[in-house]
């Protein structure tokens, strides 16, 4: 079967941004900080910081990407319920949220709504099916979406209700993972399957590549458990969300051969706080198809 571009950036200069979570030891935003106390090293070199946007202060595209397929049937109202109190949890007006679910195929329920009220209600419409499961041919086609609806000053993350499997997609998890990165989204994933991770071999791999991909893109994965406290990891997202700045520098390598270049951001004078970005992109001025 061929397979269908989910999408690249398109760039007209050697511009980058980066969304930048700084929270203290405890995990409290820290806000205040100019750009001249962040360091920003790209393939090793040293790049000079152009603007930064102060943490919360940019505009934030949301995207829940939600599992429905036959894997997480189960646990598919808790999932549902996870999602929206995540989303009454974060939300904040001037935010818009996009809902696009996992099944047979890929599927956009709603894009870009700045209205509470409407993404709740579409979440309430939701159902499981019995489908097989295309993770990364979601997650590839997410980041097409986000690659092609976000202006550069807007901050995006998405984040993944799913454990993870997979069963039928065209695309690899490698496909998936650069896709993702190529469109500048920090991923957060959250596994209801709870300890039963830990069961089989196809449970912990889908585990392991949530954590790869929320890892690269400058996320994190969390496995949620009845007992769990949800309040706090809806806490911790939320303050790493509105913890982040955006940074933008001019690369000095201004070619576009689409290779990938590695970024990494530290804050030198205060190394107790805690960073978290995303880790390169790719060089690309045209659209680029992700590997075979």
């Amino acid at each position: 079967m061929r397979r269908h571009s989910p999408g690249a950036i398109r760039i007209s200069t050697n511009l980058v941004t980066v969304p930048v979570s700084v929270t203290d030891a405890v995990g409290s935003p820290v806000a205040n900080l100019d750009k001249e106390d962040f360091l920003i090293k790209e393939d090793g070199r040293t790049e000079r910081i152009l603007t930064m946007i102060e943490a919360g202060q940019s505009p934030l595209q949301l995207t829940l990407i939600l599992d429905l397929t036959e894997s997480v049937e189960s646990d598919f109202e808790f999932e549902r319920t996870a999602a929206s109190q995540f989303l009454e949890k974060v939300w904040k007006p001037g935010d818009s949220v996009s809902i696009i679910t996992i099944g047979k195929q890929p599927r956009l329920h709603i894009e870009g709504s700045l209205s509470l009220d409407e993404v709740l209600r579409v979440l309430s419409l939701l159902e499981p099916t019995e489908h097989a499961t295309a993770f990364f041919d979601t997650i590839a086609t997410a980041a097409g979406f986000l690659s092609q609806s976000t202006a550069p000053s807007t901050r995006q993350a998405a984040v993944v209700f799913s454990d993870g499997e997979d069963n039928i997609s065209n695309y690899g998890f490698s496909d998936a993972l650069d896709a993702m990165r190529r469109s500048n989204t920090v991923v957060y994933a959250i596994n209801p399957s709870g300890p039963s991770i830990r069961l089989n071999e196809i449970s912990q791999q889908g585990q392991e590549w949530l954590v790869s991909l929320t890892g690269k893109t400058g996320g994190a994965a969390f496995v949620l458990t009845r007992n769990l406290d949800l309040e706090g990891i809806y806490h911790k997202i939320a303050v790493e969300l509105r913890a982040q700045y955006l940074l933008s520098y001019y690369s000095s390598n201004s070619s576009t051969d689409g290779s990938f270049r590695n970024i990494l951001v530290s804050i030198p004078r205060k190394p107790d706080l805690q960073i978290r970005a995303r880790q390169g992109y790719y060089a690309v001025l045209e659209s680029s198809e992700p590997r075979n």
